[in-house]
């Protein structure tokens, strides 16, 4: 099965708002077995919604479009819909009493005009409850082929995606849905990752297929089967296992190191706390990313200033001066110091070059110290990750919670 997700918004156009409905959407289908074959952003027309529509579903099976589902005039999608599938507006009684129901929550007299004109809708669509706004999705069907339309504001389509479009999909399409499995491999770089496994891709039958999906500091491998294939899934699973033997890797229907480490550190039961300098506060947003983390992560300290590191942290402003703040002996005590404060079981702390100025001969840009302080002491690891700002930033906040995930996996042993 394969799918195209649109977006509308002059606001996406404009680059005044980052578009992360696609990313959502491309996920929760993936977890599905849907390929996502294309993603694209149109402006709110009806000219561009029709002729986005309309291309959409001669090349896919499923289309997801967000946005333009407002109250207001310049929102257009609803009436555009509506004349494409050949149907009209029509007062909807159901979808006025969940406007009605959700806006009881707003001061008296919220329920106005704008807010009545959400239960106008497409008389021939099936509608999608929104329980976190007045827009109801709308869930189309054209030659077998389905167009669902959620809106723009990312916690809604998040939600209708999650509790009402995943389901409906599952039921509808579960014999044609791929199978897969994913796992991640940390520390090889995607080409010298691709050449250890080349046998192994050759050895692969028809139906089955491996997918590398590179990230700073990490590679996270699909392995895809359809048709009668699906049956060989498991034996070629356990394969490319054997086939990593000596590599570093996770299995994570997610991936994403954040993901892979509040799974670990929550069945581990300790609390963490981050310092951080050259990841810019980095590594606590990753772990904060994932619904759970105030069940082990206490907090963190962006001590981009040497100032913050001595009053806030307790570094010692001796060692600043003689080491500098790129050194094992301020990434250890910055470990130490934001543990003792906030009382976690683990803290580890960063303080680098990020670049892209900033280097020298002794601490090119890329140079990062690491450290993780827990229970039985501290310790510290120099890398040196790339020339690029982001890269080192992404590579650094990796390893940093790798590093924090080992040490604690240690508590017991």
């Amino acid at each position: 099965m394969k799918a195209i997700i649109v977006t509308i918004g002059d606001e996406i156009l404009l680059g005044q708002i980052l578009d992360t409905n696609s990313r959502f959407a491309a996920a929760a289908l993936a977890q599905l077995g849907i390929e996502t074959v294309q993603m694209l952003s149109v402006a709110d027309t009806p000219q561009q919604i029709r002729c986005a529509a309309d291309a959409a579903l001669k090349q896919a099976d499923i289309v997801i479009m967000t946005g333009g589902l407002g109250p207001t005039k310049d929102d257009l999608t609803k009436k555009t819909l509506a004349d494409y599938f050949g149907t009209r507006l029509v007062f909807n009684e159901q979808a006025y009493k969940w406007v009605e129901e959700f806006v009881s929550h707003y001061p008296k007299g919220s329920m106005n005009l704008y807010n009545k004109n959400q239960a106008l809708l497409p008389q021939e669509c099936v509608l999608l409850r929104n329980r976190k706004g007045t827009a109801c999705g709308m869930w189309f069907e054209k030659d077998g082929r389905v167009l669902v339309s959620l809106p723009g504001v990312p916690f809604e389509a998040e939600h209708l995606l999650k509790e009402e479009v995943i389901p409906r999909l599952e039921k509808r399409l579960a014999g044609d849905l791929l199978s897969y499995k994913m796992l991640t491999v940390f520390d090889v770089p995607e080409s010298e990752l691709a050449m250890s496994l080349a046998n192994y891709e050759e050895s692969l039958p028809a139906g089955i297929g491996l997918a590398y999906l590179p990230s700073p500091g990490f590679v996270r491998l699909r392995l895809t089967a359809k048709g009668k294939a699906k049956e060989q899934l498991a034996q070629y699973w356990t394969h490319l296992k054997r086939a990593l033997i000596g590599k570093r890797f996770t299995e994570s229907m997610h991936g994403a190191p954040e993901d892979v480490f509040a799974e670990k550190i929550a069945r581990l039961g300790v609390t963490v706390a981050t310092a951080e300098s050259c990841t810019g506060g980095n590594i606590a947003h990753m772990i904060t990313a994932v619904a759970g983390a105030s069940r082990y992560f206490l907090g963190g300290v962006v001590s981009y200033a040497n100032e913050v590191k001595v009053n806030v942290l307790g570094v010692n402003a001796e060692d600043l001066e003689k080491y500098g703040a790129v050194s094992e002996p301020v990434a250890l005590q910055m470990a130490q110091g934001v543990r003792k404060l906030t009382g976690a079981d683990f803290a580890v702390a960063t303080t680098g070059v990020a670049g892209p100025n900033g280097g020298s001969a002794e601490k090119p840009v890329g140079t990062v110290w690491i450290a993780v302080a827990g229970p039985q002491g501290a310790a510290a690891q120099r890398f040196h990750f790339s020339a690029t700002r982001e890269r080192n930033i992404a590579k650094a906040s990796v390893k940093a919670l790798e590093l924090l995930l080992e040490a604690a996996a240690q508590k017991d042993r």
